[in-house]
């Protein structure tokens, strides 16, 4: 039982059922019926894990513990509580719920933690990479569409992937900060076309906290080969994806739950001297045609 508050009457707090019931209560007031209902709700889950669970101290102070080194991690080139939210499949969930994509329309998938909004805008057919080095070059092209299959107009594409070692410009200091990023945008015929680099499996960063979960249930840290685009344009839903190699391994076993079966696309390979390859290199390369479907808003 609480100490009461002056001229008060005590609080009932000699069950877990009360004490529930009773921090429940302290919400009654909370002008925000989203925000109130939301509280609810994790309080009403939390309390029945710790039930269900018999949560002992050590294992709640464990958890606290975990929590403040994921904030710890967090840096402006790493953010390991969105990590967290990836690796529990929370991050899938919320986008599951939040972007059914009606007939016809391209599947949404989740952002990722290595997004930095502010790419560069490149002229059409120009590449992500800056200078080479950073895997084999790759040929993405294709349209930006309405669900009937008329171009959209206006439409910006923006992309960014990791080079072949793994890493994103954000997080390599070695790698310049815009590379494998770009912004393009479509004419009335509503084609896209751009270089980059056939994207790599990588692992997620496995040396914080959220590395240790996986280390501890027996998971790897591993995500298939992708490249991520957002597609907008005035009139339609804003569009957040992955193009996945059909080639990776890890398609079935995607770290962050990611992957849906329509995503999953092949990069054709071309020989050395294959006419329509970069410039000045002398290697094999790679093309992806690919056609982008957005959901009008409302739809």
């Amino acid at each position: 039982m609480t100490e009461a508050a002056a001229g008060g009457e005590a609080l009932e707090t000699t069950s877990a059922e009360d004490l529930t019931a009773s921090v429940l209560a302290s919400f009654s007031g909370t002008p925000d019926e989203r925000l109130r209902f939301v509280l609810e709700q994790l309080v009403g889950h939390l309390h029945a894990f710790v039930v269900e669970t018999g949560l002992s101290e050590a294992e709640w102070a464990a958890g606290i513990d975990f929590l403040t080194r994921a904030g710890q991690a967090c840096t402006d080139r790493r953010q390991e509580l969105i990590l967290l939210s990836d690796t529990l499949g929370v991050s899938m969930l919320v986008d599951l719920l939040g972007h059914v994509a009606p007939p016809g329309a391209s599947e949404s998938t989740v952002l990722g933690p290595f997004y930095v909004s502010g790419a560069p805008v490149l002229e059409m057919g120009a590449s992500t990479a800056i200078g080479d080095g950073y895997g084999d070059p790759a040929r993405v092209s294709g349209r930006i569409l309405d669900p009937d299959g008329e171009p959209v107009d206006g439409a910006w594409l923006d992309v960014w992937q990791n080079a072949c070692n793994g890493q994103y410009a954000v997080q390599d200091p070695e790698q310049p900060g815009e590379n494998l990023r770009g912004r393009f945008r479509t004419g009335p015929d509503g084609r896209f076309a751009f270089w980059a680099v056939r994207p790599t499996d990588y692992a997620i960063p496995d040396d914080g906290p959220v590395g240790a979960m996986l280390a501890a249930t027996g998971r790897h840290p591993w995500r298939p080969a992708h490249l991520h685009c957002i597609v907008s344009a005035p009139g339609f839903r804003t569009l957040t994806t992955h193009l996945f190699d059909d080639e990776s391994p890890y398609l079935a076993s995607d770290a962050v739950f990611a992957v849906k079966a329509s995503l999953v696309c092949h990069f054709e390979r071309h020989e050395t001297g294959t006419p329509g390859g970069p410039a000045g290199h002398d290697g094999p390369w790679y093309s992806l045609e690919r056609d982008l479907v957005l959901a009008p808003l409302g739809g």
